[in-house]
C-alpha cells in the first residue's frame, strides 16, 4: 500500500459532497488497496482517522482507530473500525466541547461542541453491516471523520468570528460563506 497526500484546507475537494461506494466495490481489490492507502497514510502522520476525501478520493469511506496516539495522549484505545457508508445518529440532546485537530488544516486545534452520544451503523470491507453505540472521544473521532464526507472541516463547527481568528493565526485560508452547517449535524 501507499502513503498518500493529504489535502489541505483551500483545497476545493475538501469540500465536495462524497459518493456513496457502490455494492460493486465492496470486497474488491481497488477498495482493499484503497483501505491500505488510508491505514498507511493515517498511520504515518499520527492520525486517530482518516476520510477517503482527504486524500482525493470522494467516497464515503473513513478509517479510525488508536491505541496511543501523541496527538491525543489522553485518549483511550479505540479500536480500528472502517466504516463504508456511514449513517450517524446522535443519542439525546447532550453536546460535549472537545480538542480536536485534524491533518487537514494543520497548525489548528480548537474545542468543538458534538454530541456527546451516538450510534453509527456501515458497511465493513466484507459487505457486512456494524452498529455500535458510542460516546466521548470515540464519538468524537466517528463524527469528526463522518464531517469529512459531507465536505466540512471541524472549523465550520465553531462560530464564525471564533473560526476565522483561529484560521488566520494558523495563516491558513478561511472556510468558505455557507460551508457551516449546524453543529448538531453529522
Amino acid at each position: 500500500m501507499a502513503i498518500r497526500s493529504v489535502l489541505q484546507i483551500g483545497d476545493p475537494r475538501l469540500r465536495q459532497p462524497s459518493q456513496a461506494v457502490p455494492r460493486s466495490l465492496i470486497g474488491s481489490q481497488k477498495l482493499t488497496e484503497l483501505i491500505g492507502d488510508l491505514r498507511d497514510t493515517m498511520a504515518a502522520t499520527d492520525g486517530a482517522g482518516l476520510a477517503a476525501p482527504q486524500i482525493g478520493v470522494p467516497l464515503r469511506l473513513v478509517i479510525f482507530g488508536i491505541s496511543r496516539n501523541p496527538r491525543y495522549p489522553e485518549a483511550g484505545p479505540i479500536p480500528e473500525t472502517i466504516l463504508i457508508n456511514p449513517e450517524l445518529m446522535p443519542l439525546g440532546d447532550e453536546l460535549e466541547c472537545g480538542w480536536e485537530g485534524c491533518l487537514s488544516v494543520p497548525g489548528l486545534r480548537a474545542e468543538v461542541p458534538r454530541p456527546r452520544r451516538l450510534q453509527y451503523r456501515a458497511l465493513t470491507p466484507t459487505g457486512a453491516w456494524i452498529e455500535r453505540k458510542v460516546e466521548g472521544f470515540h464519538a468524537r473521532v466517528v463524527q469528526h471523520e463522518c464531517d469529512h464526507l459531507d465536505g466540512v472541516l471541524f472549523p465550520d463547527r465553531l462560530a464564525p468570528a471564533t473560526a476565522a481568528i483561529l484560521i488566520a493565526a494558523a495563516g491558513s485560508a478561511a472556510p468558505e460563506p455557507g460551508a457551516r452547517p449546524n453543529a448538531a449535524s453529522s
